[in-house]
């Protein structure tokens, strides 16, 4: 967004100097074609075109510099139409920038200037009819102008807040979805898997309760039906919301409880994060740890983030057993991940290091998701 700014800025500066080059080019020219020009015309037509460059930030200042060295260069030299150019151009901008009442007295101003050099009053007639004529078109197509990029702001307005409701929407019917399927898990499966946890249970407390060995595939059977139900409850949690119940510091923490060794480093200015973005950083630390601890085995993890002046870094490395010649296939996990960064306009890369164990590294412009 930013260098999009700047190409911008320097369009319009580029824009606004071809102007000047223009307009001053085709006066100059215009006035060495005449004998009688002094150094004096050439200087007021210099800086009457020069002021041109300014209009943006001094519109009104631009108008009247135009206006007096054009008036004053017309009352000296007496050109033809053409000398009135650079006046000309500064009217039609000035109206475009909504000075429209000011532009046309700058207008009146330079033809009274414009028809005291004719000798008689039907050629100051004759002279000025024509020119204006040209500087009334100067005013309103700059009042046309400005209408139309105003019609053009508000039509981009209209498409990103079309864009905005879109993305609402799709959020919503994607809650009502998640929603949807929580409840049909917990119709279709957690009752099953209850009433096998609970014969099992029974099973077992039977057999110990008559003195008999309880057989392994029962307790085992005991134990699965226990996971299940644990792992079915944590799936039914992030179906029915997709906020984090924590923080990457709790993440880390929680990861050290569980015997695997994580740390957490953060470098930078710590600032508060969007609502998306702050759901994707969750999310990335906690299917990194996660993976970390099913199949880096006995590793040390380590959980950066990166505080940039516009973007955030995620990083998660182990040193576990991961192969850089044998690279894992993306699961469900890591390809949740990928979605969640490409949605937000990051970039991600995974896959094993060379010095061995794996990585993850996520990149995040800060200003992700501000619009939903």
């Amino acid at each position: 967004m930013s260098g999009h700014s700047v190409d911008s800025a320097t369009s319009r500066r580029l824009a606004d100097l071809a102007l000047v080059v223009v307009v001053g080019a085709l006066v100059v020219v215009a006035a060495a074609l005449d004998a009688d020009t002094t150094a004096l015309d050439y200087a007021l037509l210099v800086v009457s075109s020069a002021a041109l460059a300014f209009y943006r930030a001094v519109p009104l200042v631009v108008l009247a510099v135009a206006t007096v060295s054009g008036a004053a260069y017309v009352l000296h030299a007496h050109p033809g139409s053409l000398g009135a150019l650079s006046v000309f151009a500064a009217v039609h901008l000035a109206s475009q920038l909504g000075h429209r009442g000011r532009a046309a007295a700058a207008s009146g101003v330079f033809l009274g200037a414009y028809a005291i050099t004719a000798p008689t009053v039907q050629e100051a007639v004759e002279k000025t009819g024509l020119l204006a004529g040209w500087f009334v078109c100067a005013v309103v197509t700059g009042l046309a102008g400005r209408n139309w990029q105003a019609y053009l702001r508000q039509t981009e307005q209209r498409a990103l807040e079309a864009e905005r409701t879109r993305e609402e929407a799709a959020l919503r019917r994607a809650g009502e979805e998640r929603l949807r399927i929580a409840r049909e898990l917990h119709d279709s499966l957690t009752h099953s898997i209850s009433i096998v946890k609970l014969q099992a249970g029974v099973a077992v407390h039977l057999a110990r309760k008559r003195g008999e060995e309880v057989p392994p595939a029962l307790l085992a059977i005991q134990e699965a039906g226990g996971e299940a139900m644990r792992e079915l409850r944590a799936t039914l949690e992030v179906l029915r919301t997709d906020e984090p119940t924590g923080t990457p510091a709790l993440l880390v923490e929680r990861a050290r409880a569980t015997g695997l060794a994580a740390e957490l480093r953060v470098t930078g200015e710590e600032c508060a994060l969007p609502a998306p973005l702050d759901r994707a950083v969750y999310r990335i630390v906690q299917e990194s740890l996660t993976n970390a601890a099913r199949h880096a085995g006995p590793a040390k993890v380590r959980v950066e983030l990166a505080y940039g002046k516009d973007d955030l870094t995620i990083r998660v490395d182990d040193d576990g057993a991961a192969d850089p010649d044998r690279p894992p296939q993306p699961g469900h996990g890591l390809t949740g991940m990928r979605e969640r960064v490409t949605a937000l306009g990051g970039t991600l890369h995974t896959g094993p290091r060379a010095e061995g164990g794996f990585t993850v590294r996520a990149e995040l412009p800060l200003r992700a998701g501000e619009a939903v």
